[in-house]
């Protein structure tokens, strides 16, 4: 794999704006993020309109600053990646619109990326290979297990039907006031209670059904919360709550895991995502891969959550294949069939 040229990468899929500068393989000579999660907790969620008017004012200090931190010159740079979709229109808009003038400008190559392959890649981070295996990618709007052969070879086997894994999460705080981003909140308050406090659904248990449904557990909890109005009042009560909401989500993902990986036969596990960062999953899947005997890649923490320096990882891979995309490829915010691939 070549390393001889740094890659700038730019995503803005959703309300962080992050620019990463990586020297290929894997080695971060600077990855920043200006979050926009304050802007948008006043609203209990996310405004395409204002997270795109907040990537236009961060898009270029931030570039500027990646630059000026890593001591290079913009000449230094071989190529300029940026997320393409899925994730919302208008926000994709701006930082894909950057990276092409930027790359225009310099004349060097521009890559359009798929959001979701880079949370994918993230855990093998530097590696010059990505070895076959199981993925569960878990974040606020994607929840899928994956079949991973190679870079661009990929076969989803599961997805969520309704409301993803992170969206339920923060659903549910939101029902309980806790604050935007909610799931941080609720993996928070869960560590001193008791996740058998209540019992909460579980939907498709079926074993050969590998898709997921989070809708109805969001319907538990607001009809429990009806009933027992005073129980979110007491911290315990709030505590106990939390484990019981983190224990239904996180025991669907690790049982839907678990029969995906025998279903694939492959003895190799990968999490990403921003639930990744989730300290009961990660205990989980740790503890269900030694039991089972699974290798298990797990992204740093900074990793998990949505950053640039997983989209530049990709893009090492990629550019090594030889892949180019044109300036006039436009963004693709429902890009989710043949991720890793144009189109």
């Amino acid at each position: 794999m070549s390393s001889d040229f740094l890659i700038l990468a730019i995503e803005s899929s959703c309300d962080e704006t992050a620019v990463a500068i990586l020297h290929p393989p894997g080695t971060i000579l600077c990855s920043l993020i200006a979050s926009q999660a304050e802007e948008h907790a006043r609203f209990g969620g996310v405004v395409p309109e204002v997270a795109s008017r907040n990537h236009l004012l961060a898009v270029d200090p931030l570039v500027r600053k990646a630059l000026s931190d890593s001591g290079i010159d913009p000449s230094d740079l071989g190529a300029v990646a940026a997320t393409s979709g899925p994730g919302l229109a208008p926000a994709l808009l701006v930082g894909a619109s950057y990276a092409k003038g930027f790359a225009m400008a310099l004349g060097i190559p521009y890559l359009a990326l798929n959001h979701l392959e880079g949370h994918l890649l993230s855990p093998f981070l530097g590696a010059e290979e990505i070895p076959p295996h199981l993925a569960l990618l878990v974040s606020g709007g994607h929840t899928q297990l994956t079949l991973v052969r190679g870079v661009g070879d990929y076969t989803v086997l599961g997805r969520t039907l309704d409301d993803a894994a992170g969206e339920a999460f923060d659903k549910i705080a939101k029902l309980l006031g806790l604050p935007y981003p909610g799931g941080i909140e609720i993996d928070r308050l869960a560590a001193t209670g008791n996740p058998k406090a209540h019992e909460f659904p579980q939907a498709l248990p079926e074993r050969e059904n590998l898709d997921f449904s989070f809708s109805g557990l969001k319907t538990s909890v607001r009809y429990f919360l009806e009933k027992n109005p005073e129980l979110p009042k007491s911290s315990q009560g709030m505590a106990d709550l939390c484990a019981s909401v983190r224990h239904a989500i996180v025991g669907v993902l690790l049982r839907k895991t678990e029969h995906a990986v025998e279903a694939a036969g492959v003895k190799r596990v990968a999490l990403s995502g921003g639930v990744a960062a989730n300290r009961a999953l990660r205990e989980g899947m740790t503890r269900l891969c030694q039991t089972r005997g699974w290798a298990l890649h797990l992204p740093a923490p900074e990793l998990a959550t949505d950053n640039a320096a997983m989209m530049a990882f990709a893009a090492v891979h990629h550019l090594a294949a030889g892949e180019r995309s044109p300036i006039a490829r436009e963004i693709s915010p429902q890009w989710q069939v043949g991720i890793g691939k144009e189109g």
